[in-house]
């Protein structure tokens, strides 16, 4: 997406958001591990009380902190006994009660989606609003910004390579259209076929992949297997033939996050990987 229209849906996204309160929250509990890793990154770490359990167990800088629960099971027992003035997560029909619960009892619940590009930069500008770090916030906005610009501009002068970004193998699930994923790989060089599918993250068969015919192949699956162990079993797929098919590590580009432009360098150099160098 090209950044004068990345522009105009931030603003957008940013409008759709509810307003932050004046007084920055100091007892905040994170339900989500890319707004943990956000309140972190901009330097709100100390108002963290509690976080869900990925985070937890994942992010060093919070390890110490009670966990509440995960996706499927957070506990409004665990959430309510940290005292917290926010709390902070992702839409889902998972958390749903959970909000209406916090909120019938006075609990503010500050909901951020983070699917699209522009919903993600928004939700680092409204989450530093809330908690008293607009600057940092703001910063953060710009750099990824400015990444996207270059990463977009040395890839519009090479061809463009069809590729597919598997999420999961068995059932098949891809990246399809409208994703700060899609838009990484449209930034970084990529054509995906999978725009087909107005889903963000389509459930497809293996028969759509044949016939899509990827000329790469980014495996961000969790299984062991190695991807081109397990796709050479498909070689008519362009990418297996040309030997195209690379593991993809999915915590450091699926997850959405506040360093995007890292996933973004990553997917651009396996897309356009830098010539080998030579030894003089």
């Amino acid at each position: 997406m090209p950044l004068r229209s990345l522009a105009a849906v931030l603003l957008l996204a940013l409008a759709a958001l509810p307003a932050a309160s004046e007084v920055p929250a100091r007892r905040v509990v994170s339900l989500n591990p890319s707004l943990t890793a956000t309140l972190v990154a901009l330097g709100a770490g100390a108002q963290l009380v509690g976080v869900d359990d990925y985070s937890a167990r994942q992010q060093s800088a919070v390890r110490e902190l009670p966990a509440v629960g995960g996706l499927f099971n957070p506990s409004l027992e665990a959430i309510l006994g940290l005292a917290p003035d926010l709390v902070v997560l992702v839409p889902s029909a998972q958390q749903r009660d959970l909000r209406a619960r916090l909120e019938a009892l006075g609990v503010e619940v500050l909901e951020l989606p983070n699917i699209t590009l522009a919903e993600l930069l928004a939700s680092i500008q409204a989450l530093g609003a809330r908690v008293g770090r607009e600057a940092a916030a703001r910063e953060r906005v710009r750099e990824i910004q400015s990444a996207w610009r270059a990463v977009g501009a040395a890839s519009a002068a090479r061809p463009r390579v069809r590729a597919v970004l598997v999420l999961q193998r068995d059932p098949l699930y891809v990246v399809g259209r409208g994703s700060f994923i899609d838009s990484m790989l449209a930034t970084a060089g990529a054509e995906n076929p999978a725009n087909v599918f107005a889903e963000p993250y389509p459930r497809v068969s293996l028969e759509w992949l044949i016939a899509a015919a990827p000329e790469l192949i980014l495996d961000a699956s969790e299984d062991p297997e190695e991807p081109r162990d397990y796709w050479a079993r498909w070689p008519s797929l362009p990418a297996v033939a040309t030997g195209s098919v690379h593991r993809i590590p999915a915590s450091q580009v699926t997850l959405p996050g506040p360093f995007p432009e890292r996933a973004l360098a990553l997917l651009a150099e396996a897309i356009h990987p830098a010539p080998a160098r030579s030894d003089p």
